[in-house]
Parts: C-alpha cells; sequence; structure tokens
C-alpha cells in the first residue's frame, strides 16, 4: 500500500474516533468475555502493556480480577478516550500515554504481557500490519506473553450490511473496507478483515510460540479471533 493511501486511512480513523469518543466510551463499558481465558496463564506480579488502550477497561478488568500487583502501561491516540481510562483507572497503579502508535514508536521497554485488542483491524497494508506485529513481540519479557485480536466483522451480515464505497481514488488492498459507525454521529471507519491465512502469517512473523487461537466475543460470541503467544525464557 502506498504512503498517501494509509496517510488517508490514518486520518480517517482518528477522525473516527475524534468524532465518536463519548459514544465509543458509553458502549464499551463491560469486559470482553474472551478476556477470562486468559486468566490462568497469567500471574502476579504483572507488568503489562495495552496498546490501544482506549478508555482503559481491560486494565480495570485486569486490576479488578487480579488485585493491585499489576503494573498498567496504556498507550492511545485519543485524549478524549484516555481521559476516560484516566478515570476508570484512578486508584491503580496505572500509567497512560498518549502516543500515536502508528506514526510514533511502541514505548521502550519489556512487559510480561503486551495486548492488542481492538486495533489490527485499523492498521492499512499488509506489511505493516506484519511490521507491527514484529514490534509487539520485542516488547515482551522472556516467558511473557503476546496477546491479540483480529475482528472478524467481514463474517456477518449486520457488518456487511454497513460497508460503504471507497473513494475511486484511493488505492486500498484487499480486504479492505469503510465501515459506518450508528451510533449517535454518523462517522466512517476504515477496517481491514483478516482472514485465517494471514492470521497465521501474522503469528509466524512475530517469532513466538503460539499457545491458543480461540473464538470469542459480541452476540455471536465469535466475533474476534484471539491468540496467545509467548517468548519462551
Amino acid at each position: 500500500m502506498d504512503k498517501e493511501t494509509i496517510a488517508r486511512l490514518n486520518a480517517l480513523n482518528r477522525a473516527f474516533y475524534q468524532i465518536t469518543a463519548p459514544d465509543f466510551d458509553q458502549t464499551r463499558t463491560a469486559p470482553w468475555p474472551g478476556w477470562e481465558t486468559l486468566l490462568p496463564l497469567l500471574s502476579t506480579p504483572l507488568s503489562v502493556l495495552d496498546v490501544a488502550c482506549g478508555n482503559g477497561r481491560f486494565g480495570v478488568f485486569l486490576f479488578e480480577r487480579l488485585g493491585t500487583n499489576v503494573t498498567y502501561h496504556g498507550v492511545d491516540s485519543n485524549p478524549q478516550l484516555l481521559s476516560f481510562a484516566q478515570t476508570a483507572l484512578s486508584g491503580y497503579a496505572a500509567r497512560l500515554e498518549q502516543r500515536d502508535i502508528l506514526s510514533e514508536p511502541l514505548p521502550a521497554g519489556s512487559y510480561d504481557l503486551v495486548v492488542l485488542f481492538g486495533m489490527l483491524h485499523h492498521i492499512p497494508g499488509r506489511d505493516n500490519r506484519q511490521e507491527f506485529m514484529r514490534a509487539l513481540a520485542v516488547r515482551v519479557s522472556p516467558g511473557g506473553l503476546l496477546v491479540f485480536t483480529a475482528w472478524c466483522f467481514y463474517e456477518y451480515e449486520r457488518f456487511r450490511q454497513r460497508i460503504v464505497p471507497f473513494p475511486p481514488d484511493l488505492r486500498v488492498e484487499p480486504g479492505d473496507y469503510l465501515l459506518d459507525w450508528r451510533r449517535g454521529t454518523r462517522a466512517l471507519r476504515y477496517c481491514h478483515y483478516v482472514d485465517d491465512q494471514e492470521h497465521a502469517a501474522l503469528i509466524q512473523v512475530t517469532g513466538l510460540r503460539e499457545v491458543l487461537t480461540y473464538r470469542a466475543d459480541g452476540h455471536s460470541g465469535d466475533v474476534n479471533r484471539y491468540s496467545i503467544l509467548k517468548r519462551e525464557t
């Protein structure tokens, strides 16, 4: 994918979250059911990097389920969502940082747990998605875990009904779509459908060992494909 197309798609998604942040926060408060599967694999003390943390609900989930012996670092590009996260995580050992992870490097250091939830489909370009996964893997401590999800929206008619055409001058790749948002203010977001073949390739480029891949979440209980990967000691 060419640089101009990438820049336009990233700008589109930044504008989407600027417009929809309040509605997004109000409709994204409950923990994802798929997170429960992670708990038996985690132990404290636990250092966590939550990439594209949004309103911080995964951090809240960890603190509520594992206690206070968790050190949480959440990064997101949207200041409104980070403000919601700050309120939700008040009183916990949480560090929140505004950072555009699609144009700036990920935070330095290593973590016991690195997660990427609800973000992979917003990364334009197959090569960029692979490079991003490599960068995430580098942040995983020996013995630690990388957990990511791919949103399987294209497999469901209710999401396909929200697809709108791209402008004709945008040179997108197969699996790229524009979806409209129907809660509150209308807005458009760029989303990429990661199929089984690409998902497997994303696991492979990390160099980490696959512990488990499974489906969970949404009304049907399977709209997200999770992969839990481990860096061997």
